[in-house]
C-alpha cells in the first residue's frame, strides 16, 4: 500500500515514478539486445516499449511540448538509429579491447557500454524535451556502473568507456567519433556557478581523441584538438591544438631505508 500511495503522490505532483523508469530502461534495452534479457527476465516488442514509455510520460505530461503518445512514437521511430550508434560503440569496444574476446561479450558484459547504451536512449528523449525522465535514467545507470553521463551531453558514435569507474561527463560536453576515455576521467566545468545555467560550460572533445584515467578536463571554452593524446592524471583548463600529447611528468624517488647517513 506504502509504494502504492507513492506512486499515486508522484503523479499528482508530476514526479515520475523511479520504479516505472527503470522498467522502462529493461524493456528498451532488452528489445535493442535480447541478449539482455536475461538481466530484466523476459524480451521486449516495439509495441511494449511504446506503452511503457506511455506510462511513464503521463506523470510528467504536463510538462511536455506533445502528447505523451506522440512523445513514445517519435522514440520509437528513432530506435532503430539509436540501435545502429550502438552497436557501432559495441564494435568499437571489441576492436579497442584486447580483453574483449567478442561483441557480445562487450553487449553482455561491459559497464562502460551499458552506461553509453542507456545515456543514447535518454539523451533522445532529452532532445524531445522530456523533463526529468532522462535524468532518472542517467542516475539509474550510474548507480549501476560508476559511470554519470549527463543525458544532455553530445556524444557522437563510436564511442569507448573502458573499466568506467569514476568517470563524469558535463551537460554541455562535446565529444566527437571515436573517442577513448578510461576510468576516472572528468569532463566537466570550471565554475558550478548557477548563472551559467544554459551556457556551453563544459569540454569540446574532436574526434580520435584518447583521454587516459584519472585526467580532468575542464571548461567550456577547452577544446581538445582531434587525434591528440592526454596522458593519466593530466589537469587541463585550456585548449590544446591537434595531435598533441599531453603527459603529467611526476618525479619519484627511491631511498634506501638502510642508510642510517639520510636524514628525515
Amino acid at each position: 500500500m506504502t509504494l502504492l500511495r507513492n506512486l499515486i503522490l508522484r503523479r499528482k505532483r508530476g514526479m515520475p515514478s523511479t520504479e516505472m523508469t527503470i522498467k522502462f530502461i529493461g524493456d528498451v534495452t532488452t528489445f535493442i539486445y535480447p541478449a539482455l534479457a536475461a538481466t530484466h527476465s523476459t524480451g521486449c516488442s516495439k509495441s511494449k516499449v511504446r506503452r511503457s514509455l506511455c506510462r511513464v510520460l503521463s506523470s510528467v505530461a504536463a510538462g511536455l511540448s506533445l502528447p505523451p503518445g506522440m512523445v513514445a512514437e517519435r522514440f520509437t521511430d528513432a530506435l532503430a538509429d539509436i540501435k545502429k550508434q550502438v552497436d557501432a560503440d559495441a564494435c568499437f569496444i571489441m576492436e579497442g579491447d584486447p580483453a574483449a574476446t567478442s561483441v557480445e561479450e562487450v553487449i553482455i558484459t561491459y559497464p562502460g557500454f551499458y552506461a553509453i547504451l542507456v545515456y543514447r536512449l535518454a539523451n533522445k528523449l532529452a532532445l524531445l524535451e522530456v523533463p526529468l525522465i532522462p535524468r532518472i535514467m542517467t542516475e539509474y545507470a550510474h548507480s549501476l556502473t560508476g559511470i554519470d553521463i549527463h543525458p544532455k551531453a553530445t556524444i557522437d558514435s563510436p564511442f569507448f568507456i573502458d573499466h568506467g569507474t569514476g568517470v563524469v561527463i558535463g551537460e554541455t560536453s562535446v565529444i566527437g567519433r571515436r573517442v577513448k576515455l578510461y576510468q576516472g576521467v572528468t569532463i566537466g566545468a570550471l565554475s558550478v556557478s548557477k548563472d551559467m545555467a544554459g551556457k556551453k560550460r563544459h569540454p569540446t572533445i574532436e574526434d580520435d581523441v584518447v583521454i587516459y584515467a584519472g585526467s580532468t578536463i575542464l571548461g567550456g571554452e577547452t577544446v581538445i584538438g582531434h587525434d591528440s593524446i592526454i596522458g593519466g592524471n593530466v589537469w587541463l583548463t585550456s585548449s590544446v591544438p591537434p595531435y598533441s600529447l599531453v603527459y603529467h611528468e611526476n618525479v619519484m624517488k627511491i631511498r634506501d631505508r638502510n642508510n642510517k647517513n639520510h636524514k628525515k
